[in-house]
């Protein structure tokens, strides 16, 4: 669902991102971990299309990033660190509205249904944003991905700034979503959520991939120790 081939980025001298290789399958979610600066964002947005490669390709559902990126943002949904929505309009308006941009008509009794499945309390749907804590707001950025019919989910250190409780509601949202044949790129320096959660994890350093390891194979201290050591 989700591939780079070699994916490289430079600005000047300056090489954010080395010959990357990596391929996430339907129903995966793959961790990055790494420090701010190892090309986590960078590979985030080169599947996103808001950046240019300088070498290499990348690729959703098979479709060329560069060579047709309006088609691939119809496959997939961006939760990044901040969920940029609109304060003013509830959290049914807001997914109405990003909704119809994505060529989507729903009715208000689906578009509560996918705000439900997103976790979302009913009485907040009808909520302006702007009284959302974070973790509501990542709820609605999960339900318009729901909407879209998303095959991919890129996430940029989602659960930053969340309290526990609301970092492991989004957790389990993401495994369902996994279940449901979703592929997940999920960048984050949160080790014990990566663990929790993804099936594959990577470690980034310097703008390479340097370590890529199956959770089940590995513990949280390992896991903290391996990236210690790596980075």
């Amino acid at each position: 669902m989700l591939i780079a081939k070699n994916l490289t980025k430079k600005y000047g001298n300056h090489v954010a991102l080395n010959r990357l290789n990596l391929t996430i399958k339907e129903g995966e979610i793959f961790a990055l971990l790494g420090q701010n600066g190892a090309g986590k964002t960078t590979t985030i947005n080169l599947f996103l299309g808001f950046i240019q490669p300088s070498e290499g390709t990348v690729s959703i559902n098979n479709i060329d990033v560069v060579e047709n990126t309006h088609e691939t943002k119809q496959h997939l949904a961006y939760i990044p660190e901040t969920v940029m929505l609109y304060p003013n309009l509830t959290g049914i308006e807001n997914l109405e509205f990003f909704s119809a941009l994505a060529g989507f008509s729903y009715s208000q009794e689906e578009l509560g249904s996918f705000l439900s499945k997103a976790g979302l309390q009913k009485k907040a749907h009808q909520q302006n944003l702007g009284g959302y804590s974070k973790g509501m707001r990542q709820k609605v950025g999960i339900a318009i991905a729901i909407a879209k019919n998303a095959k991919a989910l890129l996430l940029d250190e989602p659960t930053s700034g969340l309290d526990p409780k609301a970092s492991n509601e989004f957790s389990e949202i993401l495994k369902e979503l996994s279940a449901n044949g979703t592929a997940i790129l999920m960048a984050t320096h949160d080790i014990f959520r990566a663990k929790e959660v993804a099936h594959r994890i990577g470690i980034m350093k310097e703008g390479n991939l340097v370590s890529v390891i199956e959770a089940k194979d590995i513990s949280a201290n390992e896991l903290e120790q391996l990236y210690l050591q790596t980075v």
